[in-house]
């Protein structure tokens, strides 16, 4: 065992460098933060390049991710600072706390809610069972390559473990091609919508798995972990609505819509999706669940309530917002690739892994909309089409680089870091091939061009969107049943449901709390009033 010094060090060993003088220090964080300004405003200037000369092969996800690729590998063959480094290195907090939100809350507050809700039921489908199936075809296949000598071994909780994260697919990367393209709104909201509620699984499954290999536990039980996610998922979405009611009723009754509080009213609408993300994390739920249905309830209940100039400047901020750290986020990570150390050892198990992720990819696809078209209506159908889109999207990112950073420090002997390594192998091979490939496989398909270019935003009112527009291969020519499926569309519409529901429940919902308060406030006047006769009647002492 080794003898400590009273500072904690090794007697014997080499004292630790001393610290930078402030003046280093301050220097190193400007050159830093000048070094990410600059990539940023490169990044921004070639996507705009590439938008102009419509270069599809090359998106702007994919164009950040290179250049951070490429600096990073510069900076690493290179004598820059250990000091000036640190300003790269990939935080997992920071990403998750600062980067997300404003993209996810962004993505729900935009989000046309009818293609949305109407395949509600398949996004839950995809996203639970779907990832369920993923990860355990991914571990399992995993682990058999490494029993037959096809790539490097792994015990079978940590191959797992690895199907768990690389199972997440990014939300921050299927958004920035999809939004582009102008898919078809199904398609758009069941990819969308699978991989923002996907994450939450994926992450459930990682911890299960790693608390069964550090604690070598046999009574952990997977039938728990879905059901911690069912509990997870449905704590963030009461959370997310909770806080987006809340804010739809401050701006109705507290009067900030007037000419000298917009700064008021601006600041608040922007302060509670921060609050409803963070109050779910402190919570232990899932602040990725809980702002995206903070988005969209805030968007249809709140965002009427702003006054004109708080609406422009708030739709304007978020998406500045947004567009700044979905940028960020690639250049981030590409830039810690490129300076982290990885174990290319192993190119065997990044080979296979991707072949195994391929299969788990389409096990996940096509069972899940096998079993949801088996309850579904004909005209209802998820064509096959969809479903080799489905297939295709699994991007990876941040999400999953950010879980196997993690399993560097969770796995002993190296396995972490062979994890890693294969991680971000895939991540780079989805984001620039697959990804660059996505507009090609998408008008192959012919799922591109419903008349949306860019952001799938729409209004609650107006909008020519039938529930299942897009999904009527099955429909009878007979006239008569054609109007009969018209008006089972128009009856079961997200509209209709908010018209003729949500909106008078929540507007008794209002006055009951508004009757409540009032007798809270006479109540409380009443006493003071009783203990002001009896101090009367007592007289002075």
């Amino acid at each position: 065992m080794l003898e400590l010094s009273r500072t904690g060090q090794p007697v014997g060993a080499p004292p630790p460098p001393p610290p930078a003088p402030p003046e280093k220090e301050e220097q190193a964080a400007g050159v830093g933060i000048l070094l990410q300004i600059s990539m940023l405003v490169l990044a921004f200037v070639l996507g705009h390049v590439l938008r102009r000369h419509k270069i599809s092969y090359l998106p702007e996800a994919s164009a950040s991710l290179l250049i951070g690729l490429i600096v990073g590998g510069l900076a690493n063959i290179s004598n820059t600072e250990t000091n000036i480094r640190g300003w790269f290195n990939f935080h997992e907090e920071f990403f998750f706390l600062f980067l997300l939100p404003p993209i996810i809350f962004r993505s729900g507050f935009s989000l046309a809610p009818k293609p949305f809700f109407s395949n509600f039921g398949a996004i839950v489908t995809f996203a639970i069972l779907g990832t369920f199936v993923a990860s355990i075809v991914t571990g399992v296949l995993v682990y058999l390559g490494g029993l037959t000598y096809l790539m490097y071994r792994l015990p079978l909780v940590e191959c797992l473990m690895f199907g768990a994260l690389i199972s997440a697919t990014d939300p921050v990367t299927v958004l920035s091609i999809f939004q582009e393209l102008g898919t078809d709104e199904n398609l758009y909201a069941l990819v969308f919508g699978e991989s923002v509620l996907n994450d939450a699984m994926a992450i459930a499954l990682y911890r299960t798995m790693s608390s069964v290999k550090s604690n070598d536990s046999s009574g952990q039980n997977l039938f728990f972990v879905v059901l911690n996610f069912l509990e997870t998922f449905f704590g963030s979405m009461s959370s997310g609505v909770g806080v987006g009611l809340l804010s739809a009723l401050l701006f109705k009754y507290a009067g900030l819509n007037v000419e000298n509080l917009h700064n008021l009213e601006s600041c608040l609408f922007v302060l509670f999706p921060y609050f409803s993300y963070m109050l779910a994390e402190g919570l232990g739920l899932s602040g990725i669940v809980s702002i995206l249905f903070t988005g969209i309830v805030m968007k249809r209940y709140t965002f009427s309530n702003l006054s004109e100039n708080s609406q422009h400047f708030s739709a304007a901020f978020f998406h500045l917002l947004s567009s700044l750290a979905e940028t960020f986020v690639f250049i981030y990570m590409g830039f810690d690739i490129g300076m982290e150390q990885h174990s290319w050892s192993h190119v065997g198990f990044i080979f296979f892994s991707i072949l195994c992720i391929g299969v788990a990819r389409a096990a996940n696809v096509f069972s899940c909309a096998y079993l949801v078209n088996l309850v579904r209506p004909a005209n209802r159908q998820i064509p096959l089409q969809h479903q080799k889109a489905l297939w295709y999207s699994g991007l990876r990112g941040a999400m999953a680089f950010a879980l196997a950073l993690q399993s560097v420090h969770d796995l002993p002997d190296g396995h972490g870091q062979t994890i890693f390594t294969a991680t971000t192998a895939i991540v780079v091979l989805t984001v620039l091939l697959i990804g660059g490939s996505t507009s090609t496989m998408l008008r192959a398909l012919k799922v591109v061009g419903d008349g949306h270019n860019g952001p799938l935003e729409e209004s609650f009112e107006g909008k020519n969107c039938n529930i299942g527009s897009s999904y009527d291969e099955g429909t009878s020519s007979g006239g008569k049943l054609k109007m009969k499926l018209k008006e089972f569309h128009s009856n079961a519409s997200f509209t209709t449901l908010d018209r003729h529901y949500l909106t008078p429940f929540l507007h008794l919902m209002t006055m009951v709390m508004m009757m409540t308060t009032t007798m809270m406030m006479e109540r409380i006047l009443m006493t003071q009033l009783k203990i002001r006769e009896e101090r009367a009647l007592q007289g002075p002492n």
